[in-house]
Parts: structure tokens; C-alpha cells; sequence
């Protein structure tokens, strides 16, 4: 890292000795320090505080930082930069962490051009691997760009680094309570409408991310900010020519509505399967955009909260272009770190500033207070609606409890206490067990399953369990090959889900010939981007 200045020696919480700064952002100062304690040099990161703020403000948001801060702490990843220590001084919180001897992406980008599609798939995995363990934690990122992306001199380390924005799951943000922050260009378009944010809205940014490094700048860059906003939210998606190798990838993850989003159990895959083989299933020299959004129809996520209906699309895109304009304004004078949005009301009024409603502030999603549910978050009410089913398939809503969409011709037995979904001959399984949940989640009861499968299945191998996230809970992945019952003829591929939702552990998992594991895999991920829990009938 190169250094930009000096702080004289400043020692924070009487061990760690300020040298020269490291760059500054929105979210505070990195400075270069020497930890006096175990002599080793590590970077520390001066948390900006609203000095304006009461004092008992000042403290409940110094407070909230420090904790969320330390929960970011909590996990490890050889992708994510390791946090030291969290600590308090001159009324502001400083976070210690481990000094990376190199660049970071963006300035690599700039120093040395577009990457070539190996080396930008090896990346795409690791930052998938950090987002994995983030995201388990409940943590999510909401800044991923190559500037919080380091690249480790002589080992070639991907670290992701720069949590200062991150969310933890059910709690505030480590920014005050209806600002949007972030990068623009790299935001996904349901938190530019403030519709929500989860897993999924990382996701986007990995895929903005993708195809900035293969082609030296993201797909959404314009010469203004209304132009960037507009075409994250709106414009046709063109994806770089050099990430034609990719493609199956970057178009998954750019796929504007989030549940239809590739989620990162896919997204690796697709990127192992290309770093093993050097070809990637599905991947074109050529790029037909079937995200299009037809003048005069909202764009995904700008239907509004509360409403008994849908929306008018001449709302929908009024409130759309109402949101640009604010941001353009707010921006020309705070910079584009810390744009305010604040929506409120069914009717998508949009305002930069408090709602006026007895001091309370409706935010955008990470607040909480103004997001509809997600399309496949259900209470229970057999009403609710999920995704559409992609073409070939059809929704089906099942009496156990869940609606999902199976291909065409695949027929359901019920062999107690799990559902099936059969294609002719039973050469496709698709199958669904629903039951309590179990000590340890999922991830435990996956485990187990692996650690018994050589007893289970013939020929067992190949088995891999992932912590990973469904819908933002914690989940596990299981995959295996084996040799297969007498009648398949053939060894067979399983992916197997599994997570816990309102009180019981669901069990998802999608079985084929070893042969046709591409589309087994495209029916798992069908049947879980389209997954709803129901309520069972009586």
C-alpha cells in the first residue's frame, strides 16, 4: 500500500502506534501502525462520528459500532481481512487489522489493465468464499467494489476488506439509521428503489465487479450520477464482450430480480467448473439481453409496500425517476459516499430528510421500516405469491406445506414424511422433506448425513457440505456422487439443500444421472428461486 501522510505517532489505546496514513473514505482514515504489544504491523481504521449529534446520540452510534464491528470480527476466511481488535478512543471507534503487503484491484486495475477470465474467476471464487462466511454470520457487506478488494503481493491473496458499511442482521447499519451508502455503479437495483436488501444485493455487486475487471470499467458507468442510477435501475444490460467466457455467471448474477438472481452456491460452480475445465456450460461469444425493461413497466422491486394491489407502472416509474432526482441533488452536495433516500408512504413519495411522523425516519430496506415482503418469504397464508416459473416449468402448490415450480411432466408421489417430483422413468428427482429442526441447524444435520454416507449409499463419494444462505438464512449445501440403485443403471450427482424457516428445517435436493448433472443443477436452483412456504392443507 502506499502512504499518503503522517499523523506524528499518535498512540491509540495506549498499544498501537499511528505511522503513515493509508488512504481515506467516506467511513473514516487507514493508517499505517505498529502494535507495540507484539510488535507487528497492522492497519487501523479511524471510524468517522457525527459530532452534531447529541450526546446521548453520540453514544448509542458509537456503541452500535463498536458491536457491529466486533460481530464482523467474529468470523475468519483466508478472503476476508482479519480484524485484531475493536477499540474506543477520543470518543470515536477504531478497528485494527491486518496490514496487507499490496494493491488494492482497482488500483491494479488501473495500473495494469483488464484481467484475463481465469484469473478473474479465480477472484470471482474467493470473494465468493468471503461472502459465504460473511453472510452466514448474518453479516452483509454492501460495498463490494475493486477499491475493497486487495491483492496480496507475491501470494496473489484476493482479501476482501472495508465492512465499514456492513450490516448485521437484525440490527441497525454501522451508518446512521435511512442513508443509503455505497457505490453507485455497483448497487443493486432493489436498494436503489429501497425496496430490500440481502444476500442476493452482494451478489449483484460481485457480478458488476466481474465484468469491471475483465473489461476495465462495470457496465452501469456513466458521465453522470442520474445516468448511473438510471441504468442500474432501468437500462438494458449489456455485459462486456470479455466476459463472454463468464457469461453464465455475470448474466446470473446481474439478473435484476433478486429471487431469480444466481445465488452463490451456482455462482461457484459455474466459476469452479471453468477454472477445472477452462469452458463453462452455457457460456456464448454472444449476448442477447433478456433482462429488458419495456418503456412505461416498473422495473423489478419498485412495486410499492403496503398496498392491496399492484401498482400503477406510471407510479412505479415516477417514483423510479423521483429517486434520481434526489439522489443527483443530494449528491451535488454531500459526494456520493452517503446519498439520503428516505421512502415513505404506499404512495412512493420520496424525501431527503425525516418523515416529519413524530421524529421517526421511514428508510430504505436495511432500516426495515418501508420494505414489502419478499416475493418468497411467506407468514404462512397459502395466498402468497412467488416467482414465476421460468419457461418448462410450472407452479405447484403442495398440500405439505410449499409451492415451487418443477418442470414440465414431472409428476408428485408422497412417500412419507418426504414429496416427490418424479420426470418419466425417474430419471430426475426433485425432493422435499419438511420436519423439525435439529440441534446444531442445518449445517450440523448435513454433516452427519456426509459422515454416513458411505453407509447410505454405494459407492459413496465426492461429498462436500457448504455453509452457505437461503433467502438470508444460514444453510447448508450438500453435494455427492454415487453408484446408484440397480434400476438407475448408472452412477448419480445430488445436490441437496437445507435450511430453517418458521419453526422447521427444510430439506430441498435434486438427483440425476451423473451425465445430466447441468440440468439437475438447473432444476435445484429453479426449485429453490421459487420455493414458498404455504400452509399445509389440513
Amino acid at each position: 500500500m502506499g502512504t499518503i501522510g503522517g499523523d506524528g505517532g499518535r498512540l491509540v489505546a495506549g498499544r498501537y502506534r499511528l505511522g503513515a496514513r493509508l488512504g481515506r473514505g467516506g467511513m473514516g482514515i487507514v493508517w499505517r501502525a505498529t502494535d507495540q504489544l507484539l510488535g507487528r504491523q497492522v492497519a487501523v481504521k479511524e471510524l468517522h462520528v457525527d459530532f452534531g449529534l447529541p450526546e446521548s446520540e453520540a453514544r448509542v452510534q458509537r456503541e452500535r459500532t463498536l458491536r457491529e464491528a466486533r460481530t464482523v470480527a467474529q468470523f475468519q476466511h483466508p478472503n476476508v481481512v482479519v480484524v485484531h481488535d475493536v477499540v474506543e478512543q477520543d470518543e470515536r471507534p477504531w478497528i485494527v487489522m491486518e496490514l496487507v503487503d499490496g494493491r488494492s484491484l482497482s488500483d491494479q486495475l488501473a495500473a495494469d489493465g483488464p484481467v484475463p477470465p481465469r484469473e478473474a474467476a479465480r477472484i470471482g471464487l474467493a470473494l465468493l468464499g468471503a461472502l459465504r462466511v460473511a453472510h452466514t454470520h448474518g453479516v452483509l457487506h454492501r460495498d463490494i467494489k475493486p477499491a475493497n478488494v486487495l491483492m496480496e503481493a507475491g501470494t496473489g491473496r484476493v482479501v476482501l476488506t472495508d465492512f465499514g458499511i456492513a450490516k448485521v442482521s437484525g440490527g441497525t447499519t454501522i451508518t446512521e439509521t435511512g442513508s443509503f451508502v455505497g457505490s453507485p455503479e455497483y448497487t443493486a437495483p432493489e436498494r436503489m428503489s429501497g425496496r430490500r436488501t440481502g444476500p442476493e444485493s452482494d451478489l449483484w455487486s460481485l457480478g458488476v465487479l466481474l465484468c469491471a475487471v475483465l473489461s476495465g470499467k462495470s457496465p452501469f458507468h456513466r458521465d453522470s450520477l442520474g445516468g448511473v442510477l438510471h441504468a442500474v435501475v432501468s437500462d438494458e444490460i449489456h455485459p462486456p464482450e470479455a466476459a463472454g467466457p463468464l457469461l453464465p455467471v455475470v448474466r446470473g448474477l446481474l439478473e435484476r430480480d433478486p429471487d431469480l438472481r444466481l445465488d452463490a452456491a451456482a455462482a461457484e460452480a459455474l466459476l469452479a467448473e471453468y477454472l477445472r475445465t477452462g469452458r463453462m456450460a452455457g457460456a456464448a461469444s454472444g449476448y442477447t439481453p433478456t433482462q429488458r425493461v419495456v418503456q412505461g413497466t416498473p422495473p423489478a422491486g419498485l412495486t410499492s409496500a403496503g398496498t392491496g394491489g399492484r401498482p400503477g407502472s406510471r407510479t412505479a416509474r415516477g417514483r423510479t425517476l423521483l429517486a434520481v432526482a434526489l439522489l443527483v441533488a443530494a449528491a451535488g452536495g454531500a459526494g456520493v459516499a452517503a446519498v439520503a433516500i428516505l421512502v415513505e408512504g404506499e404512495g412512493g413519495s420520496i424525501a431527503n430528510g425525516p418523515s416529519g411522523k413524530g421524529g421517526q425516519t421511514a428508510g430504505p430496506s436495511e432500516s426495515g421500516s418501508t420494505r414489502p415482503p419478499s416475493p418468497t418469504a411467506t407468514s404462512g397464508e397459502t395466498g402468497t405469491r412467488g416467482p414465476r416459473s421460468p419457461k418448462g416449468y410450472r407452479t405447484v402448490s403442495d398440500p405439505a406445506g410449499f409451492r415451487l415450480a418443477v418442470p414440465a411432466g414431472f409428476t408428485r408421489s408422497f412417500e412419507p414424511p418426504r414429496v416427490y417430483y418424479y420426470s418419466p422413468g425417474k430419471v430426475f428427482r426433485l425432493g422435499i422433506h419438511i420436519q423439525d429442526t435439529e440441534r446444531g441447524g442445518p449445517l450440523a444435520a448435513m454433516r452427519k448425513a456426509d459422515a454416513e454416507g458411505p453407509d447410505d449409499y454405494e459407492g459413496y463419494r465426492d461429498g462436500r457440505v457448504t455453509a452457505t444462505t437461503h433467502n438470508g438464512k444460514g444453510a447448508a449445501l450438500w453435494e455427492f456422487t454415487w453408484n446408484g440403485a440397480t434400476e438407475d443403471g448408472g452412477p448419480r450427482h445430488t445436490f441437496d439443500i437445507s435450511w430453517d424457516e418458521g419453526g422447521k428445517m427444510y430439506d430441498v435436493w435434486v438427483s440425476a444421472p451423473v451425465g445430466e448433472r447441468a440440468a439437475a443443477r438447473r432444476h435445484f436452483d429453479t426449485a429453490l428461486r421459487t420455493f414458498v412456504r404455504t400452509r399445509p392443507s389440513s
